[in-house]
């Protein structure tokens, strides 16, 4: 009998997901916006403290809102980690600005902060930090080097929906912060994201580029007559399906929170003895932060063959997968962007590293058979 196939990922669903969409239909307001999109919106702001959440139909689309806000022009530089997804840096490519990489910590591959001073320059305006695997980047040195430079932070909190850093939640504590709902995120609506405007003085701003340039909301709210064209903008928004589906994920965030951190702690503790061995290394989680169990992802040692690994386990009908190529040695990366300093840390560390499969209904019989197919696969490096 063929073993069954453990995927890397396995979209969660609550239940109510098409009560919600079909409440949607029946109210027949289904553009942007509607009865669910505000109930979401209210959760986010009340969830993070932020002064306005606004969803937006990806991550990506609330970055490049965050762009748009910077008034970034062509030459203008962005500090940020070449570990990372494509979407932090393209959205300030796309406004002409030049992403300068800087490398990661080697505890938590996040961007290393004591390397950011360096790299500034005139044409600095801002720092764009990842929380890699919902882990928080050290914000209060962060600040306090955007404060003394004047400059803009931005938090691509993609994979950090219900993370903190000293109780405060990621996404809110920099200038703007963008959440991904993508399906492959702990909470979901297929694609989507939203943007944290917590700079008081970019609310305004932030609803009139999301609605294509217009203040369209103020009219909405009865504080125009009328809304025109008033900036540069796009069409950001979600449709309200899209909303319902996500309010559906937002109510059952902290469940949804627990059953991933409880699965986190059991690989966490079955795979010290490899750590003790020396094969691999568990991820850190410095004091300050609470993760949401986003990811769980170890280092392989040095010299193992990371290939061989995911292939023995694939063998396995188990499929971890690897993680990003970093953008200072993409072809895009080299043409638009600059490294500043050695990248010795990114590269090092992201040709080691592999994400085990964790998703909500994973269950012990599966997971056993994900750290015995790793644990098999290290015996025969």
């Amino acid at each position: 009998m063929s073993l069954e196939k453990i995927p890397f990922n396995r979209p969660y669903m609550t239940g109510k997901e098409f009560h919600h969409i079909a409440e949607a239909n029946l109210g027949q307001m289904l553009a942007g916006d509607g009865p669910f999109t505000k109930r979401c919106h209210a959760w986010l702001e009340e969830r993070t403290g932020s002064s306005k959440a606004l969803l937006t139909h990806s991550c990506t689309a609330a970055l490049e809102m965050c762009a748009l806000l910077l008034d970034l022009q062509p030459g203008d530089e962005v500090i940020m980690p070449s570990y990372t997804f494509v979407s932090t840096a393209n959205a300030f490519v796309l406004r002409g600005a030049v992403p300068v990489f800087v490398d990661i910590r080697e505890d938590t591959l996040n961007l290393d902060e004591r390397l950011i001073e360096a790299a500034i320059t005139p044409r600095t305006k801002a720092i764009a930090v990842v929380h890699y695997a919902g882990v928080a980047c050290e914000m209060d040195s962060i600040l306090a080097i955007a404060h003394r430079h004047g400059l803009k932070v931005v938090e691509d909190a993609a994979q950090g929906v219900m993370s903190s850093y000293k109780g405060r939640a990621l996404g809110s504590i920099g200038d703007l912060g963008a959440f991904s709902f993508h399906e492959t995120k702990n909470v979901i609506s297929g694609e989507g994201g939203a943007l944290l405007a917590n700079d008081p003085e970019l609310v305004m701003r932030a609803e009139i580029i999301r609605e294509k340039g217009t203040d369209r909301s103020r009219f909405f709210r009865g504080q125009v007559d009328k809304y025109t064209w008033q900036e540069v903008g796009s069409s950001f928004l979600p449709g309200e399906l899209t909303a319902a589906f996500l309010w559906a994920q937002l109510q059952e965030a902290e469940a949804i929170t627990n059953s991933r951190l409880a699965t986190w702690a059991r690989y966490h503790h079955a795979l010290a003895g490899l750590e003790a061995d020396g094969l691999l290394r568990r991820p850190i989680i410095p004091q300050d932060c609470q993760h949401n169990a986003h990811m769980y992802y170890v280092l392989l040692a040095p010299g193992i063959d990371r290939q061989a690994v995911l292939q023995r386990m694939r063998d396995e009908e188990v499929y971890p997968v690897f993680h990003y190529v970093p953008l200072h040695s993409s072809p895009a990366g080299e043409r638009y962007g600059r490294a500043h300093g050695s990248m010795q840390l990114t590269d090092e560390l992201s040709n080691r590293l592999v994400r085990l499969p964790l998703w909500c209904g994973l269950g012990d019989e599966r997971q056993d058979r994900v750290i015995s197919a790793l644990s098999t696969a290290l015996a025969r490096r």
